[in-house]
């Protein structure tokens, strides 16, 4: 009995253990990423318009202080505004004070945003944020496609319309720059610690640079019920149940084979036979 709950464990492993080799990477994804510019300058001559709709340089935010950059588009149906909260929520948490140690610089990668909906997305995280500084700290920018596109392009940022889902396609992540606008540091995903955030806005302050991460990239894009696709993140969440499935099966395995390694179940099953 005991050998066929092994054999069937067994198998149950490689079945859950094949689903992220089902699940690859879309070829829609061909090119979005968010490659690690260390270094690298921001064109800080570029031009944008600000909630208010004024159109300033770039370098405006930056000079004599470190800059936590985010890239995002305003209509972004889910990544985007988690990445926001969360950037919000980490920053908040520091003892670094926004406006004073630190700016934030949202820039909107999709030219049809507009200052408004940047002033909108600005007062939706004044709340949350909670403390002093967040007007005088955070800046929501939108700009041109010229500009938009030297500006990924000069911090790694890469992304592309897809036009059958009407979305971008887009990967999770926020980066910090020196005061002079040099890139230091990567963070990926959604989950930024505020220990990690406040370290790399001090590191950044005194103008280091981070060294390279290692990442998994997390991507933005939805089911579409026409086409019959499962999103990204439904299959980051099946690669995940396929882990966990593989070390449940490993502890049932272990405990099965510990129990016929108990002592005296040999001498047992012999006095049973007789």
């Amino acid at each position: 009995m005991r050998s066929k709950l092994l054999a069937s464990a067994l198998a149950a492993m490689l079945g859950a253990a094949s689903v992220p080799a089902q699940f690859a990477r879309p070829a829609l994804t061909k090119g979005v990423t968010i490659q690690q510019k260390l270094s690298a300058a921001i064109p800080l001559d570029l031009m944008f318009h600000d909630e208010a709709n004024q159109l300033v340089p770039l370098r405006k935010y930056f000079g004599d202080k470190p800059v936590v950059l985010s890239l995002v588009y305003f209509s972004c149906p889910s990544l985007c505004p988690m990445s926001l909260h969360e950037t919000v929520s980490g920053l908040s948490r520091i003892p670094l004070r926004a406006g004073k140690d630190y700016n934030v610089v949202v820039v909107s990668f999709d030219a049809k945003d507009t200052a408004a909906e940047a002033e909108k997305a600005k007062a939706k995280y004044r709340m949350q944020f909670g403390g002093q500084g967040y007007d005088a700290g955070f800046h929501f920018l939108t700009g041109d496609r010229q500009s938009i596109d030297r500006l990924t392009s000069a911090v790694g940022w890469g992304y592309r319309w897809d036009g059958q889902t009407k979305q971008f396609i887009h990967a999770g992540g926020i980066m910090v720059a020196t005061p002079d606008g040099k890139m230091s540091r990567y963070f990926y995903g959604i989950d930024y610690a505020p220990a990690d955030l406040r370290m790399a806005l001090v590191d950044a302050s005194q103008r280091k640079i981070g060294s390279p991460v290692d990442y998994v990239l997390l991507f933005c894009f939805h089911y579409d019920p026409t086409v019959g696709r499962y999103t990204l993140t439904i299959i980051n969440v099946l690669k995940v149940a396929a882990g966990l499935t593989v070390v449940l099966l490993g502890l049932l395995i272990y405990l099965l084979m510990r129990n016929e390694r108990k002592p005296g179940t040999a001498w047992k099953e012999a006095q049973h036979v007789r």
